[in-house]
């Protein structure tokens, strides 16, 4: 029998909050009741906020007038992009020196892969091996991590939520599911906590009465077919076993950036889809600057109202980064989706990849005039100069007329 796999998720804990508390000690590191998103009175989206701001209901995606309603004496400071990535950075590279393969989830999570190292960990529980690699992120970068740990990505997913040390949960920072356990975890779990059960999908299981991912691994695969139809039953009954034949890739110089939106209900209207796409494009060009990128592919990919997920994508010869370039390129890509298909939409995502540290001033060339509109050394001033509004003003300082986040404030927006 094959060794069982051993993957780990390091998600730094509320990493936006504890960057903002780093960059401004004397404001933001003193307020217990910290949101980070954007200031009063913008119309901006909290991207992150202390638990002590949660208690009060505060969440991500949640509109900043809405958090500032439901708790007033909290801090609203605009995400700090350049340290966000600069921290993201530094853990990445501590976390390269204790596992042969490390992927880059989103800007504060990480995957490794741990699989075949017993031996150079002399054989230790991988619970032990997790709390010593979370006590050197600590000590060298400052941050403040939690561990999951399993034998899929989905489980050490699921299992690092039981381990953040939350107020009132009792989590110590390390969770791990051993092998052989996981049907014991799975039966604790949500249908609602589990990745890829969107709120529609959510809104049907519980009018069949399935709530528990126990419920669903206990309904033979026939009426699971019935209720829910062949695809959809299929991949709901092995995401019920904590099954997930996903590997971890380490994607140093072509990992992808990407951000998707689950919406609370499907999308009829073909521009309403463009617009949230305008939105989700111009947040993942965000996060590609912030980590000092460039990348020569974009992909959109949508979901439909039947869980069919279709996508799209262009590679340019040379790297871009600039916000129109990502922005025009998305929305070409759309159309083109939407031409071969017109169906409502249940999820949007953008997608960046063929990664490359971003090229100086001085190195930046016209591009060939096979694609003379691509991007030009002044789209990318302009990009910067726009983070820098944002950063210091809030994310909602500068954007187009196009984009109004209030319309999804109920949807589901993840960064992957």
């Amino acid at each position: 029998m094959d060794a069982a796999r051993r993957i780990l998720l390091v998600d730094a804990d509320q990493f936006f909050v504890a960057v903002a508390r780093r960059a401004d000690p004397e404001g933001a590191g003193r307020a217990a009741r910290l949101i980070v998103g954007g200031k009063p009175g913008s119309r901006g989206v909290v991207c992150s906020a202390s638990y002590e701001a949660r208690a009060f209901g505060v969440r991500a995606g949640m509109s900043i007038a809405q958090a500032v309603r439901l708790c007033p004496d909290a801090m609203c400071v605009p995400v700090p992009r350049g340290a966000c990535g600069e921290r993201s950075r530094a853990i990445h590279s501590e976390l390269e020196r204790w596992a042969p393969r490390v992927e880059g989830a989103s800007i504060d999570e990480w995957y490794l892969d741990l699989s075949g190292t017993e031996r150079m960990y002399h054989d230790e529980p991988l619970a032990l091996t997790a709390r010593r690699i979370r006590d050197a992120v600590i000590a060298a970068t400052g941050m403040t991590v939690s561990i999951g740990g399993g034998t899929s990505k989905l489980l050490a997913k699921l299992a690092v939520e039981r381990g953040k040390p939350k107020p009132g949960t009792g989590g110590t920072g390390v969770h791990i599911v051993d092998a052989g356990a996981e049907a014991d975890f799975m039966a604790t779990v949500a249908l609602a906590d589990i990745p890829g059960i969107g709120p529609k999908l959510q809104e049907t299981l519980t009018r069949v009465g399935l709530t528990r991912a126990a419920e669903v691994t206990a309904l033979d695969h026939a009426t699971l077919t019935r209720w829910l139809g062949a695809r959809t039953a299929s991949w709901l009954a092995r995401r019920a076993r904590g099954e997930d034949t996903g590997t971890v890739e380490a994607r140093a110089p072509a990992r992808q950036i990407s951000r998707e939106r689950t919406f609370d209900r499907d999308l009829h209207d073909p521009r309403d889809v463009a617009v949230a796409l305008l939105s989700l494009a111009t947040r993942v060009g965000d996060d590609l600057r912030a980590e000092g990128l460039a990348c020569r592919t974009i992909s959109v990919k949508l979901r439909d109202a039947d869980f069919t997920s279709r996508s799209a994508s262009r590679t340019y010869p040379d790297p871009v980064q600039s916000e129109r370039a990502l922005r025009e390129t998305a929305a070409a890509l759309l159309a083109e989706l939407q031409r071969r298909r017109s169906t409502p939409a249940r999820l949007v995502g953008v997608g960046l990849s063929n990664l490359s540290p971003a090229p100086d001033a001085e190195q930046i060339a016209l591009f060939a005039t096979t694609e003379p509109t691509v991007e030009s050394p002044r789209d990318r001033d302009l990009s910067r100069a726009l983070d820098a509004v944002r950063e210091r003003y809030g994310a909602s300082a500068i954007r187009s007329a196009a984009i109004d986040d209030r319309r999804w404030h109920s949807s589901t927006e993840e960064s992957l």
